[in-house]
């Protein structure tokens, strides 16, 4: 299955972080992500204009509602970042890869 079409799991404290074995695996579905430090997630992207960069950030802020799994957005002219790690474990989990994965779903419009 898609990492897009999957619904972020919360885990629990003390919950394992993905190893960079795992988190191998799942990077060819996250393209344009860089992995930071072992730790998190980041990706940065470009609009025309600030409007439609706040757009996205919108979108993406709706998404992580609905999913109950939060990213932090960097917002200005012309661009958007989105970071993603599991405060919970502080590092990462398959929720994070999954939230990522939905990301890129909402800028290619799927």
């Amino acid at each position: 299955m898609s990492l897009s079409k999957e619904t972020c799991i919360p885990c629990r404290d003390g919950a394992p972080t993905l190893s960079e074995a795992e988190l191998a695996s799942l990077l060819p579905q996250l393209p344009g992500w860089a992995v930071v430090s072992g730790h998190h997630l980041r990706k940065t992207w470009t609009f025309p204009d600030f409007q439609q960069a706040l757009d996205w950030v919108n979108r993406a802020g709706a998404i992580c509602e609905a999913e109950g799994h939060h990213a932090e957005f960097s917002l200005g002219w012309g661009h958007a970042e989105a970071v993603i790690y599991t405060h919970k474990v502080d590092g990462l989990t398959r929720a994070d890869a999954v939230l990522a994965a939905k990301f890129e779903a909402l800028a290619v419009g799927a």
